[in-house]
């Protein structure tokens, strides 16, 4: 059974809101269909597919965290004979995205509302 902190971690990559601690009324994105299913999901996975959810959270939060460190180069252009990637965190942000991406087809649910890159938000019901 995955814990609490690995559905968040779960939930955060296949850009879904918070969960939150209970239910407050009967609105909000709780109540999307494809919400209670990415739940369900997440709650009945078979030991084999925790092992492989768990390398993709490892997977993940690896390329999560290389994206806040790309940010340490951001403000050199040149270092004697090192020059930065002027696209790396582009870079890193599409190899981190399309990781989330096949995230939510190995789970079976669409990209949740936080893969809207300041396009808007598209909400899924």
């Amino acid at each position: 059974m995955l814990t609490d902190v690995e559905k968040v971690d779960a939930r955060r990559f296949l850009g879904y809101p918070a969960y939150g601690a209970e239910a407050v009324g009967f609105g909000g994105w709780r109540f999307y269909q494809v919400s209670g299913e990415m739940e369900y999901r997440l709650q009945h996975l078979s030991p084999a597919e925790e092992t492989v959810l768990r390398n993709y959270l490892v997977t993940l939060s690896t390329l999560e965290l290389a994206i806040s460190d790309a940010g340490a180069g951001l403000d050199t252009a040149s270092a004697m004979g090192w020059v930065r990637n002027p696209a790396e965190l582009a870079e890193r942000e599409r190899l981190f995205d399309g990781w989330r991406r096949r995230l939510c087809a190995f789970v079976g649910v669409p990209p949740g509302p936080a893969f809207a890159s300041g396009a808007g938000v598209a909400l899924i019901v």
